[in-house]
């Protein structure tokens, strides 16, 4: 029996709706490249503003950093106090919901949507993503599709979370693996060479 291979051709997307028409998408992405990803742009509430023009729920004293890409500002509740680094990308195929004082680091990748591999139509298929509560997504980290990040917890530089990540834990490695408990003080930690 010879394998199955994916058909690309037979590939269909009219299943999945943008949530908006087309000329506020390509509104969106003229915006997108002149205010957020534009690297000279570093008016935080100006992207905020801009951001919620288009639907976006976004809370007071959130840091929006020059060249951060979002697919949907629609599919975006960003809460109070957060951080959205350089270079991040949320691909909001589905919701995502950054709950306050969070922090989604440079080249941090939010990712809602992949395909059904097993299918020969690679049917396209997308969850939302959570990030609770004094959650950081740590730089070029990636959360896949439906992930819920813990509160308090830390998901390392390069990580990938494939799965839900438990509430002050933290994260390293791909699959990101917890490796420790968070504690946050008042002190802090105290840098010995490691």
């Amino acid at each position: 029996m010879s394998p199955n291979f994916p058909d690309l051709s037979r590939f269909r997307n009219d299943k999945y709706s943008h949530g908006r028409s087309l000329p506020i998408r390509l509104l969106w992405i003229a915006c997108e490249a002149l205010f957020l990803k534009n690297p000279l742009s570093v008016w935080s509430e100006g992207k905020a503003t801009l951001l919620r023009l288009f639907g976006a729920k976004i809370g007071k004293g959130v840091v929006i950093k020059p060249s951060l890409s979002i697919k949907h500002p629609w599919l975006l509740e960003v809460g109070d106090h957060c951080w959205l680094g350089e270079q991040a990308w949320i691909d909001n195929l589905a919701p995502v919901r950054i709950e306050r004082d969070c922090c989604l680091s440079q080249g941090a990748l939010l990712l809602t949507g992949n395909h059904n591999y097993s299918k020969v139509t690679f049917d396209f298929l997308c969850r939302p993503i959570v990030l609770k509560r004094g959650s950081w997504v740590g730089a070029r980290a990636v959360v896949c599709p439906g992930v819920t990040i813990g509160e308090g917890a830390i998901l390392s530089v390069g990580a990938v979370a494939s799965h839900d990540l438990e509430p002050w834990g933290i994260y390293q490695g791909t699959p990101a693996l917890k490796v420790r408990e968070r504690i946050v003080t008042e002190e802090g930690l105290r840098y010995a060479g490691t």
